[in-house]
């Protein structure tokens, strides 16, 4: 994580203690090199590519540019994600995580029903109270760009600050020069893929 994100979150996660959670991360830094192996593993369909019901979709009967955005759904681009910056976290309940459970980071586990909707539902209440330490979901509903993420959490003294460095000038120049699958089609999409899918967020941050 982020220094300046470390004691935001340990306040947060001691609030959520109080009410009887264990705010656990199942995701927090992730740097260029993993996130371009989640996409290229994607387009080569040794990772599943998930519809926007979070249901695997048959890559094969997709055209390239189809596939893109279908990976962009639910996977940022290498270069654009927020996990990048160490500001934004994918977190659960580890008190409600039954033994030997591994993490999917589907709607499923994070809806009213789930077994981590009740964290969630508490997140909610501290978000929209101004009370969760700076911290809020990006990614908060759909904006048919990124599918909504319950999970992501970023904090955004900070984040605020490192999305508007983030161009597309930038993301271009970062693209250009890696090992990319399909790298010619999110060139020629760049713009539009910048606008839905790194911009495209909770204004609430701002």
């Amino acid at each position: 994580m982020h220094r300046d994100a470390v004691g935001p979150f340990l306040q947060l996660r001691a609030a959520a203690a109080a009410e009887g959670f264990d705010l656990a991360i199942d995701s927090g830094f992730r740097s260029f090199e993993r996130q371009r192996s989640i996409w290229n593993r994607k387009v080569r369909g040794e990772l599943a590519v998930l519809d926007s019901n979070a249901r695997p979709l048959d890559i094969k009967l997709l055209s390239p540019r189809e596939l893109v955005f279908a990976i962009l759904r639910w996977s940022a681009l290498p270069g654009a994600s927020r996990h990048h910056w160490g500001t934004d976290l994918d977190v659960y309940d580890q008190a409600a995580k039954p033994k030997g459970y591994e993490i999917e980071l589907i709607p499923a586990e994070v809806e009213a029903g789930g077994m981590f909707g009740p964290l969630h539902e508490w997140l909610d209440r501290h978000i929209a109270s101004g009370t969760s330490f700076g911290f809020f979901r990006p990614y908060d509903t759909d904006r048919q760009g990124v599918a909504p993420e319950r999970w992501h959490l970023s904090y955004a003294p900070i984040a605020s600050v490192y999305i508007r460095l983030l161009t597309v000038d930038v993301l271009r120049e970062t693209v250009q020069r890696a090992d990319l699958a399909l790298k010619n089609v999110v060139l020629a999409h760049l713009e539009e893929i910048y606008r839905r899918f790194v911009i495209n967020t909770n204004p609430a941050a701002a």
